[in-house]
């Protein structure tokens, strides 16, 4: 692994500055890193700072690339694309550009379709580690017995003020208690939301978890929430399904790709909160419902296995270089 500068260029003066000083020493990098490595294909992951560079590598030493979106271009707190035009564009140039464009749902796909002029793309799901196994048990004590759980970084496209503001109105049982697991820039805000709903004792922030005690803490919810207002795929929805519990899911992304709405999953808008709570109280009272949701879950996560992206991903590679070798 190797870490690699990617300076661009910003408006103000001492930042053009800056960077006419830092971008040669930045590609001299990319250059002596590539020579080392010689690769023969290219792959970004995350279009940002480091797709303009590998863009650039692309056409300096005629390697076919491969741009993977992950809703970089929709789901980021910063909104880096809307304020950045030489994003844009190096999006733009990159696709036209690329031996092949992937994302992981149709939902990725369509943005960069609809405004950075995608044609076709080709979907390759996210997937899990399925030898991961919950153990409830070992599940969060600090909860003190039944929990919601929603699990995430803890930015503003996640929603988890929505949540908390949906589990407020919820006609749920009082011990009930929702715990929020992850980390990140909105953790002071939502805490002070907390205390304003009134639910400073029935909610549980547990920052950062290990991958095992995410899989442990998600076996003894009662289920597992994600409000997200922009989700381009939702591996937090295969952690449930392999943990064994149902999901109340939002259906502003990805995961309308692979769950079904009372199937395997209930399907949400995270910003009608009348029926986000309508369904948190649903999902607490109805055993039968989750029982029938956590088996078809635990049936389809058996599709969503790395391996099976990892063999989408070698195929990619393959045509990729068999095309670059006939050129």
């Amino acid at each position: 692994m190797r870490y690699l500068p990617t300076p661009l260029p910003a408006r103000s003066l001492r930042a053009l500055a800056r960077f006419t000083v830092r971008a040669p020493v930045a590609w001299r990098e990319w250059v002596k890193a590539f020579r080392a490595f010689r690769p023969d294909i290219l792959h970004v992951h995350c279009f940002g700072p480091n797709g303009v560079y590998a863009d650039a590598m692309r056409r300096r030493f005629d390697r076919p690339l491969i741009v993977t979106s992950h809703g970089e271009t929709l789901a980021d707190d910063l909104g880096a694309y809307r304020r950045s035009a030489l994003l844009r564009r190096s999006l733009v140039r990159a696709i036209r550009g690329a031996s092949a464009v992937t994302a992981p749902s149709e939902f990725v796909l369509d943005d960069l379709r609809r405004s950075y002029g995608l044609i076709g793309g080709t979907v390759i799901p996210n997937g899990v580690d399925l030898a991961i196994q919950a153990d409830p048990s070992a599940a969060l004590p600090a909860a003190h017995g039944s929990y919601l759980i929603g699990v995430g970084r803890l930015g503003r496209m996640k929603g988890f003020d929505l949540l908390l503001d949906a589990f407020a109105r919820a006609e749920i049982d009082d011990g009930i208690r929702l715990v929020i697991a992850g980390d990140g820039t909105e953790r002071e805000s939502l805490m002070d939301l907390t205390e304003r709903l009134g639910l400073h004792d029935r909610v549980v922030f547990t920052g950062s978890l290990s991958r095992q005690s995410v899989a442990d803490a998600m076996g003894g919810a009662i289920a597992v929430v994600v409000p997200s207002r922009a989700e381009a795929f939702g591996i937090v929805a295969l952690e449930a399904w392999r943990a064994g519990v149902p999901v109340v899911m939002t259906n502003r992304g990805g995961a309308t790709d692979f769950m079904t709405d009372g199937v395997d999953g209930l399907l949400i808008d995270p910003e009608d909160a009348e029926v986000f709570a309508r369904v948190l109280a649903e999902v607490t009272r109805d055993p039968d419902l989750r029982k029938r949701l956590a088996e078809r879950g635990a049936r389809q996560v058996a599709h969503y296995s790395w391996d099976r992206v990892v063999d989408a991903y070698s195929a990619l590679y393959g045509s990729a270089t068999e095309e670059a070798s006939e050129r």
